[in-house]
């Protein structure tokens, strides 16, 4: 089985270093502020780095931002291992996040990795500023920097896990965590049983209509968090 796991509101809390590291990459590449202190920020829940970054350019009035993607995505994964050691403080891993992954880890036949916004380097520093990092294998990973759409993703990791371990893992074997409708969306559309986790800004409910295969309140319960994802469970309450 491959568990592909989200990272902001699914098993940390960066304590809003994402707005701070964009705002910080526009500073980078364009020379210049953004307006007002972080910017006239966008929406970023559920959504690709690279998403966000040409969203976040043209509201700057950066009419080109293709142009500008490559070095953009450069100085976000800089500014985000320049602010390692303060996400490390400031941040936490959110509750019952390491017990699941371990769980899991020690279940036969399951590959854990991330399905994830995050480009890849700042997907390596925000698991590893909580000790994360040694649950999942990263090179199987789907992350922002492999597409510019979630849904994606999924076909990504599989095909990337597919090469590394022989084992194909068809929509049955393959599930998504995550902590949004958007998370949700892409696992559906991608053709994965999802695992939605109310974490992050969006409650049972939502993540219920939404289409989650199964929904928990947070991931402290780590017997139900095994039933929902080896689907031993469709929703567990």
């Amino acid at each position: 089985m491959l568990v592909l796991w989200d990272i902001d509101g699914t098993l940390v809390s960066a304590a809003g270093v994402g707005r701070e590291v964009f705002a910080e990459a526009f500073r980078v590449v364009m020379g210049r502020d953004p307006a007002g202190v972080d910017g006239r920020m966008v929406a970023m829940a559920g959504r690709t780095d690279h998403e966000i970054a040409l969203e976040f350019l043209a509201v700057h009035d950066v009419t080109d931002g293709e142009a500008y993607l490559p070095a953009f995505t450069d100085a976000l994964a800089a500014a985000t291992d320049a602010r390692a050691q303060w996400l490390a403080e400031h941040g936490h891993a959110l509750p019952g996040a390491e017990a699941a992954l371990a769980a899991l880890r020690r279940e036969p036949g399951v590959v854990q990795s991330l399905l994830t916004g995050n480009i890849e380097p700042n997907a390596v520093v925000k698991l590893a500023a909580f000790g994360l990092d040694a649950y999942v294998d990263f090179e199987v990973g789907g992350y922002g920097s492999d597409g510019r759409h979630r849904a994606s993703l999924v076909e990504v990791a599989r095909r990337k896990a597919r090469a590394k371990y022989g084992t194909v893992f068809d929509p049955p074997t393959t599930v998504l965590v995550g902590d949004t409708p958007l998370d949700v969306a892409a696992g559906r559309q991608g053709g994965s049983r999802v695992v939605a986790v109310a974490t992050g800004p969006f409650d049972i409910g939502e993540l219920r209509a939404a289409g989650a295969d199964a929904v928990l309140p947070d991931l402290r319960d780590t017997a139900a968090v095994l039933r929902a994802v080896l689907g031993g469970d469709r929703d567990p309450r």
